[in-house]
């Protein structure tokens, strides 16, 4: 009985011995994904090849049973969805479907049953079926109009809210989203946000108290990070503060910021800068929901996007004008180490980690 219960709690505590992590790295000029294998407890990449598009891949997103990977089409304006082999993370294309000009963001919801689509030229919000297999509904269940460069998509820890970000309007919608998949507007409909501000992407912490946007136009020195409180009856925002995402000694005007991610636990929110080629790190106070700088760490030219580790452990950001891949540590108390660089490829548009 004691060798038994010794298997079993090895059993418990041990990761399947084929669960297997990856890496996707969207390579807008050559129209292909690279696909990097992670070991889960270094941290390092292994290259295992690429994916040939037929079409300029730019965002992606993957399906919350890690299965599907889906993938905008920058230059077609569609949308692509992609099964991942778990063993070697391989791409298979299951269908493509239209979607609108420059698709910026994908986030599939509701236990993979939607997908939330937000594009850049068309000002629009679209919401899409998914299927059994992960594919995509060849038309979508609902279009919004919304305002100039709808760009990030955010949604509660329950999915019954959701808030996209403009930067061309300096707006940020804010929708509830029904039991049928469809969103209807907030009252307010959205949060105007301060001149000079262009919030481009969004993350909701787990406790559903606060959101936190990386600012885009980099005009002043509050110009990074933003943080909004989120009402516990109406769920609409109020700025509750806005800090620089630079060091005091840089030329903001010569920044703009992408993406912003979480960590899962809720501790440190990250935003990439380009143009001082760096991510800045923020640790979130628990209480306030306020954040603390943590510092600048240096990255690849032109960080468009990043990801991290379920974790918290690990953050990898893709450099979009040097076609390389900077790997960090996140230690405990937030800030990063680089450990490694490795080259992914001309045009690095997205990044994303796939965990089993």
């Amino acid at each position: 009985m004691k060798h038994l219960s010794l298997f079993l709690t090895l059993l418990i505590l041990t990761p399947a011995a084929n669960a297997k992590s990856w890496l996707f790295v969207s390579l807008l000029q050559k129209k292909q994904i690279v696909i990097f294998e992670q070991n889960s407890q270094t941290g390092e990449l292994t290259r295992h090849g690429v994916k040939d598009c037929d079409e300029e891949p730019a965002a992606m997103a993957v399906s919350q049973d890690r299965k599907t990977l889906y993938v905008a089409y920058r230059s077609s304006q569609e949308l692509a969805a992609f099964r991942i082999n778990k063993d070697t993370g391989e791409l298979q294309l299951l269908n493509r479907v239209p979607g609108g000009d420059d698709p910026a963001y994908l986030l599939p919801i509701r236990n993979d049953q939607y997908l939330l689509s937000a594009y850049y030229v068309s000002n629009k919000v679209v919401v899409h079926a998914l299927k059994e297999d992960g594919s995509l509904s060849a038309e979508p269940l609902q279009t919004v109009p919304t305002a100039e460069k709808a760009h990030g998509i955010a949604t509660t820890a329950g999915e019954n809210r959701v808030w996209v970000t403009h930067t061309g309007a300096n707006r940020i919608y804010q929708f509830r989203f029904s039991r049928r998949g469809r969103l209807r507007p907030l009252d307010p409909p959205f949060v105007a946000t301060p001149d000079g501000h262009h919030p481009r992407h969004i993350a909701v912490h787990p406790s559903g108290k606060w959101a936190y946007t990386s600012n885009e136009a980099g005009s002043s020195e509050d110009d990074g990070l933003s943080v909004y409180s989120i009402d516990s009856e109406s769920s609409s925002l109020t700025e509750i503060q806005s800090i620089t995402s630079v060091p005091a000694d840089f030329d903001a005007s010569k920044n703009s910021t992408a993406r912003c991610e979480m960590t899962r636990d809720g501790k440190f929110v990250y935003v990439a800068n380009r143009g001082h080629d760096s991510i800045a790190g923020y640790a979130i106070d628990q209480t306030t929901g306020k954040a603390e700088p943590l510092g600048h760490f240096p990255t690849e030219s032109v960080p468009r996007s990043f990801t991290t580790s379920a974790d918290g452990r690990f953050l990898y950001a893709a450099g979009q004008a040097s076609g390389r891949l900077a790997a960090f540590r996140i230690s405990e108390d937030g800030r990063l180490e680089r450990f490694e660089t490795y080259d992914s490829g001309p045009v690095s548009w997205w990044a994303i980690l796939v965990e089993d």
